[in-house]
């Protein structure tokens, strides 16, 4: 058994350092805020009352705060000037087809964030969303994120993501992440 001096610290995952790091990534050179909220997460771009582009988290969730940048990451240039991306969303209740194209459009985002989880130490969870809809298998739904999650490590992250990923592992002295840290199991 090892001494407590020997094991490792544990991490605390606050909201406000995350929102530190993105302001000093992006606030500038993306005219891009990360915003605690109160409700749900939302994205707004900047528009004639709000001069920045605000990445709205849910309830101050650390999480959910790296689950909204996942999607700020995959979000191309005309997707970032509509609200919300402009992405078709149907609360938790969904249908099997309407649970399908969900996660199509989640795939992505969610194999990003369980790389930025990686880079700082924090337990990701995948989610499907859908706690009150039709029952579907989670199954394809999981190995197409891990399937992502491989591609992101072997051929390159998004600019964004990367610079997220090489901050998010220096603030918490984890290495980068990479292919061999990732199991499906891991996926539940």
């Amino acid at each position: 058994m090892s001494s407590p001096a020997m094991q490792p610290a544990l991490i605390t995952h606050n909201a406000e350092d995350l929102i530190i790091l993105f302001d000093e990534l992006f606030s500038d050179a993306e005219n891009t805020r990360l915003i605690k909220g109160e409700q749900e997460p939302i994205y707004i771009p900047a528009n004639d009352k709000q001069a920045f582009h605000q990445v709205i988290f849910a309830h101050g969730f650390f999480s959910s705060a790296l689950h909204e940048i996942a999607h700020w990451c995959v979000a191309g240039e005309l997707r970032r000037q509509q609200l919300d991306y402009g992405y078709w969303y149907a609360p938790d209740g969904r249908n099997q087809q309407q649970q399908a194209e969900f996660e199509k459009v989640e795939v992505k985002p969610q194999a990003l964030e369980w790389i930025f989880s990686k880079a700082c130490q924090k337990q990701f969870r995948i989610s499907v969303d859908n706690l009150s809809g039709e029952a579907t298998d989670a199954g394809p739904f999981k190995a197409a994120v891990y399937r992502q999650t491989l591609f992101f490590c072997e051929q390159g992250l998004p600019a964004r993501a990367k610079h997220l990923v090489d901050a998010l592992a220096d603030f918490y002295q984890r290495p980068i992440p990479t292919a061999a840290h990732f199991q499906l199991a891991e996926l539940g």
